[in-house]
């Protein structure tokens, strides 16, 4: 069964059309100062481990396993709060979001202090504990079931852009969901990669307090009994 979002319809649409933003955000960093790997795309991720047999690539096999390695254990982190807290949506999420925002904190102070590098074997610190973040977050956000709205990946929602569209003989609905989530994300994208010009623990500390503001709309929400019957399977 999902779990009910204690906040109406469009607060929460809006909500994970927020948390999508900083996904693109997050993985401007990972991908642009942390030497080209993802936190939050895993298929992506596993694309690039893939490339990285090829000693011209650059890229780094450790570091793609240490963003799944982190990723999976967030989700299995995320997992857990998810089942204890299930009767109790509004603490739940908060917690959760609450939780991913002070990891990408962590990240962030570490890296704007000088106590990490960007760059070298330092750098796998960062990647592991942003992929937990982002795997607490995808978690969290599949358990919700909103299956247009999944926050890290866009692979289904454009399959589901261009299967349902009336042309291809569906019915045409959440367009706009849809194309919500592809803007956010790419959005993001857009403006960590601008900003990482300027500073990039900045980006980072802009991202974990957007996030703790997603945790306090949600800590602030009406109570109300969480499960109730999934209409569409977990995307």
């Amino acid at each position: 069964m999902a779990i009910e979002s204690p906040l109406s319809r469009r607060w929460t649409v809006g909500a994970l059309l927020t948390v999508t933003f900083v996904t693109g955000m997050v993985d401007a960093v990972s991908y642009l100062a942390l030497g080209h790997v993802f936190v939050a795309n895993m298929t992506g991720n596993v694309v690039l481990l893939g490339f990285s047999v090829n000693p011209a690539s650059g890229l780094s096999a450790v570091a793609s396993v240490g963003a799944v390695a982190g990723f999976v254990g967030g989700a299995s982190l995320g997992g857990r709060m998810g089942k204890v807290l299930d009767h109790r949506p509004a603490r739940w999420l908060s917690l959760a979001f609450a939780a991913e925002s002070a990891l990408i904190a962590v990240t962030a102070i570490l890296g704007g202090v000088g106590a990490v590098a960007y760059t070298g074997d330092q750098r796998l610190l960062l990647i592991v504990v942003l992929a937990a973040a982002c795997g607490l977050q995808n978690s969290t956000v599949r358990r919700m079931g909103e299956p247009d709205l999944t926050t890290t990946v866009l692979t289904m929602t454009l399959t589901g852009l261009g299967a349902d569209h009336r042309w291809a003989g569906g019915t045409g609905s959440k367009p706009h969901r849809r194309l919500g989530s592809i803007g956010a994300m790419l959005g993001g994208a857009a403006f960590g990669a601008w900003l990482l010009t300027i500073t990039t623990a900045g980006v980072l500390g802009l991202a974990a307090a957007v996030i703790a503001v997603v945790a306090a709309v949600f800590g602030l929400a009406p109570r109300r009994s969480g499960l109730v019957p999934r209409t569409q399977p977990i995307a």
